[in-house]
Parts: structure tokens; C-alpha cells; sequence
């Protein structure tokens, strides 16, 4: 349960960062962000995991948390069609 709510502060820090890291709108404002952000972290963490750079138990890097966030709003503005 810990871990968890770890990973959901670690993703609210990377989801505000990555949208300031990112050029250009944001889409659909601060909460999406923010979301984006915790979903960024999760695959980080899960996605490093499956791929074998990470060990169950480790903590992705922050550094490739706000690359997934940054990946994900990227995508988001791709299919939001403004």
C-alpha cells in the first residue's frame, strides 16, 4: 500500500514537471496533467519491470517516469484533435 502511494506522489511530481518540460498547450489543463503523470510513473515502473530493467520491488527512475509522462501527453495532444 505504501509503494503505491508512493508511486502516486512520485507521479504527481513527474506529471507537473513533465507538463512544464513539454512545449506547447497542455491538454485539457493542470488535473489531465497530473494524471498523465501518475499513468507515466505506473508504466515506468510496470513497463521497466516486464522489459527486465527493473527488479519487482525497485522503483522506476524518475528520470524515465517523466520521459513516460512526457511520452503520454504527447500522445494525448495526438488524439485530443485540437
Amino acid at each position: 500500500m505504501l509503494t503505491f502511494l508512493g508511486i502516486l506522489l512520485i507521479g504527481l511530481i513527474v506529471g507537473l514537471l513533465a507538463r512544464f518540460l513539454t512545449p506547447g498547450p497542455t491538454p485539457r489543463g493542470i488535473l489531465v496533467t497530473i494524471v498523465i503523470g501518475i499513468a507515466g510513473s505506473v508504466l515506468a515502473t510496470y513497463g521497466g519491470q516486464a522489459l527486465g530493467i527493473y527488479r519487482a520491488g525497485e522503483a522506476a527512475g524518475f528520470i524515465g517516469s517523466v520521459f513516460g509522462a512526457i511520452v503520454l501527453i504527447v500522445l494525448a495532444r495526438l488524439f485530443s484533435g485540437r
